[in-house]
C-alpha cells in the first residue's frame, strides 16, 4: 500500500503547485493591468501641455486685413537686434507677398527679453500709446523704433528719445499724451499681459512667430525663403 500513498501525495503536490502557479499568474496579470492603468493616467494628466496658442487678435495692432485666413503674430522686443532684422528684411517681403494680397495679416505682441525692467519696457509703453492714439500710425512707429535701434547693452529708449522719434518722424499722435502715457505707464497692464501670454507659451527668444496659433521654428522665422515656403503651404491648405 505504500506505493499508492506516495502516488496520492505526488498528485496532491502537483495540484498544489499548479494552484500556486495559477495564483501567481493572476497576481502578475493584476499587477500588470494596474501598471498599464497608471501609465495611461500619467500620459493623460502629466503629458506636456500643447504649445498651440490662442490670441485675442482684436486687441493687437494688425497690418493687413483682420479677416485674412492666415494670422501671423510676431512676439518681439524693440531692443532686439534679430527683431530689427525681421522688421527690415522679413516684414517688407511678407507685406508684398502675403499681406497686401489679403492672404495674411501680421499682428504684434510685446515680449521683452533684452531689458524687460528697463527701456525694452519703456519702448513697449510708447508703442502701445501710439497704437491707442492712432492705430494707423502704429506700424510706421514700429519701423521708426527698429530703424533707430541702438546697441542692446545701452539704455537708449528713454521717454525723451521715444517722444522725439515720434515728433521727428511725424507720427500723428499727441506728443504730450505720448510722454504722459510713457511716464505714467498707462498701458503697463497690456505689456504685462503680452508677457504673461509669452511665458505661458514658453517663448524664450525674439522674434517668435505664431501662424494661426502654431509656433514657427526660429530658423524659419528669420529665413524668408523658408518662411515663404511655410506660408505658401498654409495658404494652399486654407484654399482647400
Amino acid at each position: 500500500m505504500k506505493p499508492k500513498k506516495k502516488q496520492v501525495n505526488a498528485v496532491a503536490q502537483r495540484k498544489a503547485q499548479r494552484a500556486a502557479q495559477e495564483k501567481r499568474m493572476k497576481q502578475i496579470m493584476w499587477i500588470t493591468g494596474a501598471c498599464i492603468v497608471v501609465l495611461v493616467l500619467l500620459l493623460v494628466f502629466i503629458r506636456p501641455q500643447s504649445k498651440e496658442a490662442s490670441f485675442d487678435y482684436s486687441s493687437l495692432p494688425v497690418l493687413g486685413n483682420p479677416e485674412a485666413p492666415i494670422k501671423i503674430v510676431e512676439m518681439g522686443d524693440y531692443k532686439c537686434p534679430a527683431c530689427q532684422y525681421f522688421s527690415q528684411d522679413i516684414e517688407p517681403s511678407l507685406q508684398k507677398d502675403f499681406i497686401d494680397s489679403g492672404k495674411a495679416a501680421l499682428y504684434f505682441m510685446n515680449y521683452l527679453i533684452i531689458s524687460p525692467n528697463a527701456d525694452s519696457n519703456t519702448a513697449a509703453l510708447a508703442a502701445q500709446s501710439v497704437f491707442h492714439q492712432n492705430k494707423d500710425e502704429f506700424w510706421k512707429y514700429y519701423h521708426v523704433l527698429f530703424d533707430n535701434q541702438q546697441d542692446e547693452k545701452t539704455e537708449w529708449a528713454t521717454p525723451e528719445f521715444l517722444v522725439k522719434l515720434a515728433r521727428d518722424n511725424n507720427i500723428k499722435v499727441d506728443y504730450d499724451q505720448l510722454s504722459k502715457d510713457i511716464e505714467e505707464k498707462t498701458y503697463q497692464d497690456e505689456v504685462d499681459s503680452h508677457m504673461a501670454t509669452g511665458n505661458k507659451l514658453g517663448v524664450n527668444s525674439t522674434p517668435t512667430l505664431y501662424v494661426n496659433g502654431e509656433k514657427v521654428a526660429e530658423n524659419v522665422s528669420l529665413d524668408y525663403t523658408a518662411l515663404k515656403s511655410y506660408l505658401d503651404k498654409k495658404s494652399a491648405d486654407t484654399d482647400k
